[in-house]
């Protein structure tokens, strides 16, 4: 029967396509309440789609932008299909042609290949690719070949803020997931599918430091009175030692150590650090030393200042010694490691590295535990086959610096890995202007997806 929906799929490619573009097309931007109305009818959309697949749907109200929620109806799916929890997004970072787009980031245009939109990649192509392989699953074979629940939200570019309470009140019919599935990364490369095995955790600091009251003249109290603003670039130095290495005492502790077959294979991967450069737009790679590029930004802790602000910063000069001064830290943290344990050390270390003259008050802003999925597991092996059928290439197993919290709540919540195979290119510039999915990629990602849920099928069938 997948051979038959993999011909349908392929042949329906135009179809496939113009509905995809009508998604992209609504800008449901979630952090501007001016697009409220759009993310609103971004979700009704979805749900108009996965009610033609056949889904029982329903959309969960939260204090800000809804979910949508479906699930497979008795006679969809064999008496005992497995249960397949998909979970993405639709709603999308901010954009305006003002920004260095070339074309309206809402009207979704082809060129050279690729279809540019914001959303292409992150994350509505993606999710697309699910929900039309579905429905060609549905349109070929009349049912589909796992019991599926799908769970969009609306709030996942401004961090998820509702998610965990809807997670809490579908506990129930969320629990007996068996795998659950996330299209909302990349390949490695073009030509060289990959599947996500870990993702960095997450420790999020705001530090305020407080000096006088209020600003002063430089010239009749600078070198009597405490500079927060030199107090502060003073703390953020100690931070780091010359190897770049993190040295708040016990931050590598419990860094847990790589599979050395798996760091060969990442070593045989195309990759370059010429390339990574140009990339970045940087003359070379720096990080901590004795690692690889690729290993400093999947396998290694990091600590990052994201921000930094004091004094005046306004045209000419004024000579002024400021009151306060500020930053923002982000520390990337690998598995084995607490976020909790890390927050722990770094204010203990912040404290005792606090110059006199100065106080310092520090701000927790967001926390998540690293994420890392055993790729012998039995939905990995799904994956795999299915990348195979999909892209007609073995994907490679990577790692990702980046964060996806939501992974962790549902480990924790569930008790549940998470999947991660992409369909997107690295150069597909999320978040940023002329964002892209290229449409090869899309229409072997909706080939894969159809391949995805036929083995998940088979393979979970009775477990």
């Amino acid at each position: 029967m997948l051979d038959s929906v993999l011909i349908w799929v392929d042949k329906n490619r135009r179809r496939w396509l113009e509905d995809l573009q009508q998604w992209l097309a609504i800008p449901s931007v979630s952090t501007q309440q001016s697009h409220d109305a759009d993310v609103a009818a971004a979700a009704e959309w979805a749900m108009f789609n996965l009610r033609g697949i056949g889904l029982t749907t329903e959309l969960i109200p939260t204090a800000r932008h809804p979910c949508v929620f479906a699930t497979t109806p008795e006679g969809l799916c064999p008496p005992h299909a497995p249960h397949v929890l998909f979970y993405g997004h639709y709603d999308v970072q901010p954009a305006q042609i003002e920004d260095g787009w070339h074309t309206p980031p809402f009207k979704p245009t082809i060129k050279n290949g690729d279809l540019i939109a914001r959303g292409a990649s992150d994350d509505k192509g993606q999710v697309h690719a699910h929900l039309t392989a579905l429905l060609a699953w549905r349109e070929i074979a009349s049912e589909l070949p796992v019991r599926l629940t799908v769970l969009l939200e609306g709030e996942e570019e401004i961090g998820s803020l509702n998610l965990r309470t809807v997670i809490e009140q579908r506990i129930s019919q969320l629990k007996s997931a068996q795998a659950l599935i996330i299209s909302d990364c990349n390949q490695f490369a073009p030509g060289v599918p990959a599947i996500t095995c870990g993702l960095r955790g997450l420790m999020y600091y705001q530090i305020d430091v407080q000096g006088p009251v209020s600003d002063l003249h430089s010239g009749l109290f600078g070198g009597a009175v405490a500079n927060p603003a030199n107090a502060l670039v003073e703390m953020l130095s100690r931070l780091h030692d010359g190897q770049g290495r993190v040295t708040v005492p016990g931050f590598y502790d419990d860094v847990a150590s790589v599979d050395e077959a798996l760091r060969q294979q990442w070593k045989e991967l195309p990759f370059t650090d010429d390339q990574f450069a140009r990339e970045a737009g940087i003359t070379t790679p720096f990080g901590e030393a004795g690692y690889t590029t690729l290993e400093r930004k999947w396998i290694r802790p990091t600590l990052d200042i994201n921000g930094l602000w004091s004094g005046y910063q306004g045209p000419g000069a004024k000579t002024v010694l400021p009151a306060r001064a500020g930053a923002k830290l982000s520390m990337r943290l690998v598995p084995n490691q607490d976020p909790q344990k890390i927050a722990a050390a770094f204010e203990a270390f912040v404290q005792q590295i606090t110059p006199l003259g100065v106080t310092v008050n520090l701000t927790a802003l967001g926390a998540s535990p690293a994420a890392l999925t055993p790729t012998d597991s039995p939905v990995m092996q799904a994956a795999a086959e299915a990348l195979k059928i999909g892209f007609g290439q073995n994907p490679v197993y990577i790692r990702e610096g980046g964060s996806i919290p939501v992974v962790g709540w549902f480990k924790e919540m569930l008790g549940v890995d998470a999947v991660m195979l992409g369909f997107g290119l690295p150069d597909d510039r999320i978040h940023g202007p002329n964002e892209k999915l290229n449409l090869e990629c899309y229409y072997a990602g909706i080939r894969t997806a159809a391949a995805l849920y036929d083995v998940l099928g088979h393979k979970l069938c009775g477990k």
